[in-house]
């Protein structure tokens, strides 16, 4: 149990038998009445989010999240396979727990995954991480007033905008939260 005072950004509530993220927090006293803590929720499961106002000292169930150092070892066609690095046991987990992680896992990758009551909630890239770029068209440079883009598939399958110049079989940096093209990578 905590309070509304205590919390933070990143912190999971089980709030009537759900659990939710504290996306963003707010201490707000007004002219008249009480202080309140306004929130921004989203929901661990659906990804849903809601605006919720609690006030001020109220106490919330603060769930039970452990983070875990894992390692993506393969697609058994039905779910994924994650190994626990401390344990070494073997974790399958759905695509829809995955999320959109599926566009930049790469066999032998670090992951955190986030269980609850021995049930995966979510799978954490890091922020950013390197991909061969495995087919793209070539760029033809010409008349534009400004830097053009063009679709390259990445060696997950996964297609992003990249610039003109990038040709296949480079290494690109990507954004695993928007993916969105951050740079190539030189080695």
């Amino acid at each position: 149990m905590a309070t509304t005072n205590d919390l933070k950004n990143g912190m999971v509530l089980d709030l009537d038998g759900q659990l939710w993220s504290v996306v963003w927090f707010q201490h707000h006293k007004p002219g008249k009445g009480g202080a309140v803590v306004r929130t921004k929720l989203k929901a661990v499961l659906s990804g849903k989010v809601v605006d919720k106002t609690f006030n001020a000292d109220v106490k919330v169930e603060v769930a039970n999240v452990d983070k875990r150092d894992m390692t993506y070892l393969y697609n058994d066609g039905s779910s994924f396979v994650f190994m626990d690095k401390s344990t070494y046991e073997q974790t399958h987990i759905e695509p829809d727990v995955v999320g959109d992680a599926t566009h930049f896992l790469l066999e032998n990758q670090d992951a955190i995954v986030a269980v609850h009551n021995d049930l995966p909630l979510y799978v954490e890239l890091p922020a950013s991480v390197e991909l061969l770029v495995e087919y793209t068209e070539p760029g033809l440079q010409g008349d534009r007033s400004s830097a053009g883009t063009k679709p390259a598939k990445l060696e997950t399958g996964y297609t992003i905008q990249v610039p003109l110049f990038l040709t296949t079989g480079e290494k690109v940096k990507v954004d695993t939260r928007t993916g969105d093209y951050l740079g190539r990578v030189t080695s």
